[in-house]
């Protein structure tokens, strides 16, 4: 095929996918050498930026993304007033913070920096699969340990975890011991029963204990057999 028709398949590729699509499945697709569907891509990537289209192509979260183009953001928000997406509450933006700058990072530790209770808003990053469990803390009780997750580059237009900024507060703090009662959560823009937090999180908490014992029951089974 020629550059031109390569080309054309991969803006449409691109345009249809709605999340960032990796240069190895745009070269299997298109069925050229990586080399050359990186050439191509780069010369896309350059033909929009040049006409200052109300498209772009981004590289974020390991792959190339179409996104809008940031100048027409206040128009955008004119058409999308009535239905815009949930955003994250402050209280969600601090706990992520921590969590991305600070990971594996255990819920006591996320509720000793921040002085509340966390459960609700722990809860909320796991269910919108910004930040996922990454195993179990080798400490008293085995806590689950957080961390961030290829949604959350992607929500934050982030190639890579490198592109985080530079903040030495979190790179310096020495996290202080876990409060042993810690007021509840306050602010935040869900409604919450009684009970649904603790009944949500040990919900994952059951889940993430039945797939390990699984694990463990294979690997008992593996060491069995002759």
């Amino acid at each position: 095929m020629e550059d031109k028709e390569v080309k054309s398949i991969i803006e449409s590729l691109l345009f249809v996918a709605g999340e960032p699509v990796t240069l190895d499945t745009l070269r299997k697709i298109v069925e050229v050498d990586k080399y050359n569907t990186d050439r191509i891509l780069r010369d896309l990537i350059n033909d929009y930026s040049i006409n200052n289209s109300g498209l772009l192509i981004l590289e974020v979260a390991g792959g190339f993304q179409m996104v809008t183009n940031p100048a027409s953001s206040p128009w955008i928000k004119k058409l999308l007033s009535t239905s815009m997406p949930k955003r994250l509450t402050q209280s969600s933006l601090e706990t992520i913070a921590i969590i991305a700058y600070r990971q594996p990072i255990i819920k006591a530790e996320i509720e000793a920096i921040r002085g509340v209770n966390s459960d609700g808003v722990v809860k909320t990053l796991l269910d919108r699969r910004l930040v996922k469990i990454l195993g179990r803390k080798e400490a008293p009780g085995r806590p689950l340990m957080y961390g961030t997750t290829q949604e959350f580059m992607q929500y934050f237009g982030l190639k890579d975890l490198a592109e985080l900024p530079t903040l030495k507060e979190f790179e310096e703090m020495n996290i202080p011991e876990p409060l042993e009662e810690l007021p509840p959560e306050t602010g935040e823009s869900e409604t919450v029963e009684p009970g649904q937090v603790d009944d949500g999180v040990q919900h994952v908490e059951e889940e993430f204990t039945m797939q390990s014992q699984e694990e463990q029951a294979v690997e008992s089974s593996d060491e069995k057999t002759p």
